[in-house]
């Protein structure tokens, strides 16, 4: 065990095991680039143990260049332009080998696979020591894997947790943290704030809903909320990152709870993403998405009765209902495909009385306990 700032790590991939994987992406690199004078790129900081010993094995002539990257504003274009600095070899006709530490949103290689393209560069792939099959998204081929990890939080061999642990001659991972994380959905009218309310209780979770969040911080004048209400003053929708950042305020505020209930978050693949990263900083991760569902003609119903006596004129329009069913299917569709993806989708029947709901959803959630 070793401790990193504030985290703890353990031993999760030995030295053996990483030398092992590199003979073995060297061996693949050898036999299909022999003679062929090969660029071999480096992404800093983070690739540069993995890239000398790759580079080390290689047999034949190769250039090598160690980069970041970096942006400039474009003459021609309202956004950054990114480019490559460090950069020594003129790449037009050339064949480029990426060397990457690790491959998980894949965030760099899709600007990687622009600048490249630009370049008129012959050829290019993408090697690299991990990868997260279950983090990566995009459509870029990563052609030549060493060791392929679940979406956990790792240092050592290049990788580090804020500035430290790249010297480290092996892998450890963030010491697992014992929380289930929730994030519950439910259409207008399904019950899901009755039952947010049930299992908060009984699982001694943190109920965290981003509407109750979004008023404490305005309400309150934290900078937070300063921020989001300068956007909302203007009409604006609150930017991804001030939402998140006010999520990972609430989650901090709660070091060492037995796990959260996220309510209206995340609402985007972005969102879902940033939460991800952020949770496996911690050593945790959202362990299920999951939905009440409810047929929409019952929600309708439902949700008239309620108006009689809510008093919320958006409980009362039927038309009104039914656009608010029908932005929530269009906003956790991406959401639902997104987790179920992971295997972490459970759609729950809705319709029942309170106590056979909550005993459909502990149902779920006593299985991701165990």
């Amino acid at each position: 065990m070793i401790k990193l700032h504030d985290l703890e790590f353990e031993p999760y991939i030995s030295e053996e095991e990483i030398t092992q994987a590199i003979e073995q992406i060297s061996e693949k690199l050898n036999k299909k680039y022999d003679g062929q004078n090969p660029v071999f790129i480096g992404v800093l900081n983070g690739s540069f143990m993995v890239a000398s010993e790759i580079i080390k094995r290689f047999n034949g002539d190769c250039e090598v260049s160690f980069v970041k990257m970096g942006s400039y504003e474009g003459t021609k274009t309202t956004g950054k332009v990114k480019t490559l600095v460090g950069l020594n070899q003129e790449l037009k006709g050339r064949k480029v080998i990426l060397l990457e530490d690790i491959v998980d949103t894949g965030n760099t290689l899709v600007e990687l696979d622009k600048i490249l393209k630009n370049a008129g560069v012959e050829s290019y792939e993408v090697a690299t020591l991990f990868f997260k099959p279950k983090a990566y998204k995009k459509n870029v081929p990563v052609q030549i894997i060493g060791i392929e990890i679940p979406n956990k939080f790792i240092v050592g061999f290049g990788l580090d947790y804020d500035g430290l642990g790249r010297n480290l001659t092996q892998v450890y991972k963030r010491k697992d943290n014992k929380m289930t994380n929730l994030v519950l959905f439910g259409p207008p009218g399904a019950g899901k704030g009755t039952q947010a309310t049930i299992l908060k209780d009984k699982y001694e979770l943190i109920h965290i809903s981003t509407g109750d969040v979004f008023r404490y911080n305005i309400k309150n004048k934290t900078e937070l909320g300063l921020s989001a209400k300068s956007f909302i003053d203007k009409g604006q929708l609150v930017p991804d990152e001030v939402t998140i950042n006010m999520l990972n305020a609430e989650v901090e505020k709660n070091e060492g709870a037995n796990g959260f209930i996220f309510d209206g978050f995340p609402r985007t693949e972005a969102q879902a993403e940033a939460l991800s990263t952020y949770l496996e900083s911690k050593g945790t991760e959202v362990h299920a998405m999951i939905a009440l569902e409810v047929d929409d003609e019952i929600l309708v119903e439902r949700l008239l009765e309620r108006g009689k006596t809510s008093g919320r004129a958006d409980d009362a329009d039927e038309a009104v209902i039914r656009n608010r069913i029908k932005v929530y299917y269009d906003e956790t569709a991406i959401l639902k495909n997104y987790y179920q993806a992971q295997d972490k989708y459970y759609g729950v029947d809705g319709v029942g009385s309170i106590d056979e709901i909550t005993n459909r959803l502990s149902e779920v959630i006593d299985e991701l306990m165990k």
